[in-house]
């Protein structure tokens, strides 16, 4: 591994030349020589680290498929005129025509980058915001809606609708309780609802917006202390519910997105999931107070049969060496997986690559905490 002080090769992509004079900020860091060179429609993709909450830790990373090389802390340096980088607890991170655009949960924003330069654009204020989805030209992000507090009496939460030649905020939908991830299906809008910041007294229920009117039409009952919400090529959406960690489990729910209704609870743990040509991957890490424990899976869902295929994704002594599974992405043309380990959320995480039987191919580390992935196309 090699560091560097300036813009170096991966900047002839960015195209992008300048040099930081403050010497407290951590240089970008350089891994050559990681994986074999690929020449695709991807030219490689970023890693979104959180950081911890409070500590401004979170960085932004690179892998470039033309090179083999992994990239690590670009943000900093490509812009060096933000003082405080990219702030505090880095929440979703998504390319929508020319932009990256990265929510930042603590520090109440939004940061829209240049996707292929990660330059800075703009910063649009949002408090406590957390997952974006996109769609005709319009961006549309979560928000808790109040400060990070366990409050029985926390305000309901709402989606914003963000224009994306403007970058301003155009329309706002009060939804439930601490809403999570958002996906769009013809021109309705839903939202999981979590109540995180309502315990013992969770949320339940999908909220359903109609994109015209940008109001709530209705609600879906689901379960407790929802999060994860994807949408297949089939009208129907995957969503989980983390459960109260005590004696409700997690689960992963099958919903028809046209009525409403639940087709199915698979009745396992699910922290995060991606759809990638017709297949779900996931991974569970369910802790659980009673016992102090966590309990690890993984495997494949035929979202066209809905049947789970497959109760692993990667060679077996990977799930034992991987501590604490964090973020997972899936390369749509060559179906390599990517995972990233979290490990104590203190030390540096890794970033794991993974061919599409599962066998593994690379690893690095990544930031604290890696946990979001975004491909860049050329």
């Amino acid at each position: 591994m090699r560091k560097l002080n300036l813009y170096f090769l991966f900047f002839a992509l960015l195209c992008f030349t300048a040099c930081r004079t403050d010497d407290t900020i951590i240089p970008i860091e350089v891994v050559d020589g990681l994986a074999p060179v690929e020449n695709t429609a991807i030219k490689g993709f970023y890693v979104l680290n959180e950081g911890n909450m409070g500590s401004n830790k979170c960085t932004l990373d690179f892998f470039d498929y033309t090179k083999g090389t992994y990239y690590r802390n670009i943000y900093a340096e490509i812009n060096p005129e933000v003082i405080k980088e990219l702030g505090d607890v880095g929440n979703d991170i998504k390319i929508y025509g020319s932009k990256l655009y990265i929510v930042v949960n603590v520090s109440n924003k939004i940061e829209v980058l240049d996707a292929k330069t990660a330059k800075r654009i703009k910063s649009i204020p949002l408090q406590n915001c957390r997952y974006l989805t996109f769609k005709g030209g319009k961006a549309y992000a979560s928000s808790y809606v109040g400060p990070v507090d366990i409050n029985p009496n926390a305000p309901k939460g709402k989606v914003v609708e963000i224009d994306t030649v403007s970058l301003s905020v155009q329309r706002e939908a009060t939804v439930g309780y601490q809403p999570e991830e958002i996906e769009i299906v013809g021109n309705q809008l839903f939202v999981a609802n979590s109540g995180g910041y309502m315990v013992p007294n969770y949320d339940k229920t999908i909220s359903v917006i109609d994109l015209n009117t940008f109001t709530e039409i209705k609600k879906i009952d689901v379960a407790i202390n929802l999060h994860r919400l994807k949408k297949d090529n089939y009208g129907d959406l995957y969503v989980t519910s983390r459960g109260d960690y005590y004696d409700v489990p997690s689960n992963l729910y099958l919903i028809d997105a046209a009525t409403g209704t639940i087709k199915k609870n698979f009745h396992m743990a699910v922290n995060e999931m991606t759809i990638v040509n017709d297949k779900l991957y996931f991974y569970g890490n369910e802790f659980n107070y009673n016992t102090h424990t966590y309990k690890k899976t993984f495997g494949i869902i035929d979202v066209k049969t809905e049947q789970v295929i497959s109760n692993k994704i990667i060679d077996s002594e990977y799930e034992s060496i991987i501590k604490t599974p964090y973020g997972i992405a899936v390369n749509p043309i060559t179906e390599d997986i990517y995972i990233t380990d979290a490990r104590n959320y203190v030390s540096m995480g890794f970033v794991y690559c993974f061919d599409k039987n599962g066998k593994f191919k690379w690893k690095t580390e990544g930031g604290n905490i890696p946990a979001h992935f975004a491909f860049l196309y050329k």
